[in-house]
């Protein structure tokens, strides 16, 4: 296992399953999320200085976005990795579970 990656774990049994990230692509969610999680603590900040709400109302959709990117970004990488290799291992159910997923996301 190169050290940039961390270890799949993935199970047709329903066991816990692991990703593998590489540091680059977990170092680019986590500094994402820390950004969005600014956000939300200045729109908390907005409403309780009674801020216009349609200037909340920007900053929600800005909020709601940048973790739309992070799930973009999420779902490219479980695809090039996960779904590739649990279909490769002859786990097709990856298929079913990619596009209940993906529903999910596009609600």
């Amino acid at each position: 296992m190169n050290h940039t990656e961390h270890e799949h774990c993935h199970d047709q049994e329903g066991s816990v399953r692991r990703s593998a990230h590489t540091d680059e692509i977990k170092n680019s969610l986590i500094t994402r999320l820390n950004r969005i999680e600014g956000q939300i603590r200045g729109l908390k900040g907005l409403i309780e200085k009674d801020t216009y709400c349609d200037d909340v109302l920007n900053q929600i959709a800005a909020a709601q976005s940048a973790l739309n990117g992070v799930g973009k970004l999420l779902l490219e990488h479980h695809m090039n990795s996960c779904v590739i290799e649990r279909i490769q291992q002859g786990d097709h159910a990856v298929v079913k579970e990619l596009l209940v997923t993906m529903n999910k996301l596009m609600k």
